[in-house]
């Protein structure tokens, strides 16, 4: 479980990445930011689901700071 976390923080990260060159290289105009930007949301609330699911079906358990 904590790879697939990874891996979700990984792709959230570079799809990130992808959206600042888009901005940055891209001509006006062009979809390559907002699908971009778009996908790390849809990454973003997939993970944050993904822990609130195993924090309920107690696959980790929160711990006390």
């Amino acid at each position: 479980m904590k790879g697939l976390i990874g891996f979700l923080l990984l792709a959230i990260v570079t799809t990130l990445l992808w959206g600042l060159v888009g901005v940055l290289r891209g001509r006006p105009g062009s979809p390559r930011a907002v699908r971009a930007l778009t996908l790390r949301i849809g990454l973003s609330l997939g993970l944050f689901c993904l822990l609130i699911a195993g924090m309920a079906l107690g696959w980790w358990a929160p711990h006390g700071l």
